[in-house]
């Protein structure tokens, strides 16, 4: 099947893989994305980690309806959360292209 110099290359492939994975995931930390809701009356700036780093109200929403207010600003979180785990997803996928499916690092 293998000779132990295959399964060291192997291993060592895994360990480069494994490598890089943490690489992106720690990369994702740094990377942002926004969510808006409301046509862009509100914004949540977050990172891929799920950091918000700002939440961005216009002043013509303060004087409206607090329940309004309150929709808006849980679906700009919603949205952000989607782009951070699309962005997420696409930097991964990008990494685990050639793993057969159901197989997980680490190994």
């Amino acid at each position: 099947m293998f000779n132990k110099g295959q399964l060291a290359g192997l291993m060592k492939q895994a360990q480069a893989m494994q490598d890089n994975l943490k690489k992106a995931q720690d990369e994702l930390a740094f990377i942002e994305v926004e969510g808006q809701s409301g046509s862009g009356l509100v914004k949540v700036l977050m990172t891929c980690k799920h950091e918000v780093r700002r939440v961005t109200i216009d002043p013509s929403l303060l004087a409206d309806d607090k329940d309004m207010l309150e929709d808006l600003v849980a679906a700009a979180f919603n949205a952000a959360v989607r782009q951070a785990e699309e962005v997420s997803q696409q930097k991964m996928g990008k990494l685990t292209a050639g793993l057969p499916p159901g197989m997980k690092l680490p190994f």
